[in-house]
């Protein structure tokens, strides 16, 4: 609903019941209010007096693989620095897999390795608990005057609603201002409730600090009351089965052997992520796979979301650094062919005949895409520059 201004430009107005149950005696509901919504110039503007000003775009930044470690590990923590070498993103958790004693230690840790710690362009993030638990103000109030200046993203947990990040936001602004920090630090959701997915365009345009989101398969499977245990990947249920082959008189054998088809459990929930993220310019990220030994699978699961549009996903073991490496990064023949394509376009517009397939400026616009993802990691990746030919 619009209505006019004294200046002759619409405002924008939504509709609220002031209570969706509070209906008069003849069951009838009461009038909407009417809500001004908050002015599209505002939304830039800092929540906090001296907090960074919120920007304005997302940059991309290579981050094929998420690579999550327990600061509470002293093991893990001995490694950070040479993780740091290997990996595009580096990921402190705080959260799940964190036992509750060791809570305080895993924060403290984080601070201490990060203090300690030349990341060079490795990104730093950090996955904080979840909202309703009673650790959450504590991660972000400790680590923000600490290691704000070196973190770039908080992951934030089982994120249902726009509500959760303009918590998150409005907080982290009170906190930068606090600090004097002058960059403003990213949030990224996860998606681990049937709610949150229901929610996923609103969650992506809740703030500018809006960076991704990733795919939470473990938590949103028992939201969901999914009837599988596994942590992301597919499920032998889970399939499409041949239909019966016809006998010579013209029926069906439906006790033949029939060949099936598994199917991906996510592909759903990845593809409206994808639509979301593309929508408000943010990145989308297949999450866990938590089988480590099975190798091949995990490489097909994330060969599945970068196909879809994911821009990488988590690794949980050292395993799977090189897995995510190698799937999130465009085959040098895409690449090559991709260089082709363009040049044989000249100015995209139009259409050319190139090794038998029509190329046009859709088929352009798609292989600039592989195209600008190869520089971006060939900038960071000396032996993929070399692939690529940069």
């Amino acid at each position: 609903m619009t209505a006019k201004a004294s200046c002759g430009r619409p405002i924008e107005y939504r509709e609220r019941f002031a209570g969706c149950d509070q209906r008069d005696a003849m069951g009838i509901l009461p009038a909407p209010r009417l809500i001004a919504m908050r002015p599209p110039k505002d939304f830039f503007r800092p929540l906090a007096v001296g907090a960074p000003t919120p920007p304005r775009e997302i940059p991309f930044r290579p981050s094929r693989m998420i690579h999550f470690f327990d600061p509470s590990n002293a093991k893990m923590a001995a490694k950070v620095p040479q993780m740091a070498a290997q990996v595009d993103v580096l990921l402190g958790n705080l959260e799940d897999a964190v036992k509750a004693e060791n809570k305080e230690a895993a924060r403290a840790g984080l601070v201490a390795i990060a203090s300690s710690t030349d990341f060079g362009d490795t990104q730093l993030w950090t996955r904080v608990n979840a909202l309703d638990s009673p650790w959450v103000l504590d991660d972000l109030t400790t680590l923000v005057p600490a290691i704000g200046r070196k973190l770039d993203v908080v992951m934030v947990p089982k994120v249902e609603g726009a509500e959760d990040i303009h918590y998150v936001d409005r907080l982290l602004a009170q906190l930068e201002a606090k600090a004097g920090l002058t960059r403003p630090i990213l949030i990224h959701a996860i998606l681990e409730t049937a709610r949150g997915v229901a929610n996923v365009e609103e969650i992506c345009g809740a703030s500018p600090r809006m960076q991704g989101l990733s795919l939470g398969p473990a938590d949103l499977a028992a939201n969901r009351r999914m009837k599988t245990t596994r942590v992301g990947g597919g499920h032998p249920g889970y399939l499409v089965r041949e239909d019966p082959p016809a006998l010579d008189d013209g029926a069906l054998a439906y006790t033949a052997d029939r060949g099936i088809f598994q199917q991906d459990l996510w592909h759903y929930t990845i593809a409206r992520m994808v639509d979301a993220c593309a929508t408000h310019g943010i990145y989308a990220y297949y999450g866990p796979f938590g089988d480590i030994k099975d190798v091949v699978a995990c490489e097909d699961q994330f060969r599945n979301a970068f196909l879809l549009g994911c821009v990488g996903a988590w690794s949980l073991h050292p395993v799977q650094v090189d897995i995510a490496k190698k799937v999130f990064s465009p085959d040098p023949k895409d690449v090559r062919h991709a260089l082709r394509v363009i040049e044989a376009m000249g100015d995209g517009t139009g259409a050319v005949m190139l090794d038998g397939r029509m190329e046009d400026d859709a088929s352009c616009k798609q292989c600039q895409v592989q195209v600008d993802l190869a520089r971006a990691l060939a900038a960071r990746d000396p032996e993929l520059a070399a692939a690529y030919g940069f």
